[in-house]
């Protein structure tokens, strides 16, 4: 599916998408006793989900509990491999040639968002050594400014101790995704300024790493009465749950 054609709807559920969606919630329930909260928040139009890398499987237990797509992003040679080409068509990956990684990635990102589409992206470049958030870049904030989307930031615990990078099995272990409350676009269209990004990533860094140690306190065995989101005034707020699982992805480093 290339962005040179027309996009899709992306409310569209078609068959592979849900099938894959169907087979990973009852593989990951079982595999992970996985669970997420916070999807109540989420924008109904485009939005940038920014989520904390800690593995392979980090796009699929993003889009797990979700009832339409997020789009990730795939190196352009994974799309020729048999069935995973198609696979991944067909869950509404974004495909980004190396030679060209950063312009594309960029005007195909805000294409999607400006259609409608949930994109997600992983600010730190890279999966994590240790499951700590690291340094995040600063890239994702031209997308969510010039295609007037919200930031949703993402914190995932879990995946790491299931599949560290550089390791090719799959252990089991508890997995919780926590969905911190938006940022809202007209808040990133401010940012034109150099030091007002600077001081909006060390914020946004704060907001996903909040929803990252949420979700390792839960995994640990707090009860969600006991925990609340961030919202992205800095204020704490009580979240109400939302446990669910389903969905699939892919990104550029995590493929």
């Amino acid at each position: 599916m290339s962005d040179s054609e027309e996009l899709p709807d992306p409310l569209d559920r078609n068959l592979c998408w849900r099938t894959i969606q169907v087979a990973l919630q009852f593989l990951f329930a079982i595999w992970f006793g996985y669970r997420a909260k916070g999807i109540e928040h989420l924008p109904k139009g485009g939005a940038l989900f920014l989520v904390n890398h800690q593995s392979f499987l980090d796009p699929l237990l993003v889009g797990l509990p979700l009832r339409r797509p997020v789009s990730f992003l795939a190196r352009d040679n994974l799309f020729k491999v048999p069935v995973v080409g198609w696979i991944l068509r067909n869950t509404y990956v974004m495909s980004i040639r190396r030679e060209s990684a950063g312009t594309e990635s960029l005007r195909k990102s805000i294409a999607r968002v400006q259609h409608g589409f949930y994109v997600g992206l992983f600010p730190e470049g890279t999966r994590t050594l240790d499951s700590q958030l690291g340094n995040i870049k600063p890239g994702f904030i031209s997308i969510a400014r010039r295609g007037g989307v919200p930031i949703v930031p993402v914190g995932i615990s879990g995946a790491f101790e299931a599949m560290p990078k550089n390791s090719f099995w799959i252990r089991p272990t508890r997995v919780r995704v926590v969905f911190g409350k938006p940022i809202p676009a007209e808040r990133v269209a401010q940012l034109s300024q150099k030091d007002r990004q600077e001081e909006f990533l060390s914020v946004v860094s704060s907001e996903i790493d909040g929803c990252r140690r949420q979700a390792e306190k839960w995994r640990n065995g707090e009860t969600l009465e006991d925990m609340s989101v961030a919202s992205h005034s800095g204020e704490e707020e009580s979240t109400a749950s939302s446990e669910s699982s389903g969905g699939a992805g892919s990104s550029k480093d995590s493929m």
